[in-house]
């Protein structure tokens, strides 16, 4: 087992209730005949820190309902399901996986078999087996809070795409766009709704919320690039005047989301690099399971105090080591 998967322990995380909540639903009265809606809005599913306080988006149109990111679990997909079922009558039609990490895919199948199809990029369906692989391994064999039986099933892709890709909706223009350059993790999406200016961009942002700096998995190891992150964020500049819907935290205008995040990841990147560089010979600490628990919470500490109103330090002290360990040389 590679050290860098030892580093990282979310069971006592994994161990809490699922407590899903969600925001009431703008869409069709689930006691009238489905009929398309004027510039229909955002819907908001949140789950409890066992799903990693992770934010999914749906779209009701009136026709056909479009989910946005497919939680961690499928119990957690199953309450976001049930919540759109209690809204609305509209059918589920699909759902978009926007970047490759587990919490956006692991669900997919709740929706799959509710007749909706799963939508991705091509690399980010290129992805999923590798990260698939690599979580399960993780949360299998090391934090023990899923067996081979009970961790979901790679999500199956139904619809890909290069570039770009207009979803086939009778409401509102909904584009997916691949961006150039990779975010959180080795591939991005966004979805775009030119109508209401709403711009879903996954963990591209997390809106006042400490960000998971684990790296994408490529090649069954994380490999985090904060410059091509920062890219990513000023590819978003096209969309002006949007409302950016981020995978935690909270909903931010375009500008704010760009400049706040872009300056979280260049302090995050200063602050790891010096508390590597200060640990000296002790570096090998980082690789040690038995050690590197105290490291993420120094590290935890010290981004907390940079940015002490900012929620959910914790993804932090479970996600950090992909980009302290990018730093031992």
């Amino acid at each position: 087992m590679r050290s860098s998967i030892l580093a990282l322990s979310l069971t006592t995380l994994l161990s809490l209730p699922l407590v899903a909540c969600s925001s009431e639903a703008t869409g069709s009265d689930p006691g009238a005949e489905s009929s398309v809606v004027d510039r229909p809005s955002l819907a908001t599913f949140t789950s409890d820190a066992a799903g990693f306080d992770t934010h999914s988006y749906w779209l009701d149109t009136g026709s056909e309902v479009v989910v946005f990111d497919a939680q961690f679990t499928e119990a957690s997909a199953e309450s976001l399901l049930a919540s759109i079922r209690k809204a609305t009558r509209s059918r589920i039609a699909f759902v978009v996986i926007t970047h490759p990490n587990p919490d956006k895919f692991n669900g997919a199948e709740v929706f799959r078999r509710a007749g909706a199809k799963v939508i991705a990029s091509k690399r980010t369906a290129a992805a999923l087996p590798g990260v698939h692989a690599y979580k399960k391994a993780y949360f299998t064999q090391v934090a023990k809070s899923f067996t081979e039986e009970t961790y979901p099933k790679l999500a199956t892709v139904d619809v890909t795409f290069d570039g770009t890709y207009r979803l086939p909706t009778k409401g509102p223009a909904i584009d997916l766009v691949e961006l150039v350059n990779a975010g959180v993790s080795s591939t991005q999406t966004v979805a775009w709704i030119a109508d209401t200016k709403s711009l879903v961009v996954g963990d591209l942002v997390h809106g006042r919320a400490h960000a998971w700096l684990e790296g994408g998995i490529v090649d069954g190891a994380p490999k985090p690039d904060l410059a091509a992150w920062q890219r990513a964020l000023t590819e978003l500049s096209r969309f002006e005047g949007a409302r950016v819907y981020g995978g935690r935290g909270e909903v931010l205008d375009l500008d704010v989301a760009i400049r706040e995040e872009s300056t979280y990841l260049s302090e995050a990147d200063a602050i790891v690099s010096r508390y590597v560089t200060d640990l000296g010979a002790k570096k090998s600490e980082l690789s040690d399971p038995e050690k590197n628990g105290a490291h993420w919470r120094a590290i935890t500490a010290r981004l907390s105090a940079r940015f002490p109103t900012y929620a959910l330090p914790y993804m932090v002290e479970y996600g950090v080591y992909g980009l302290a360990l990018s730093k031992v040389k």
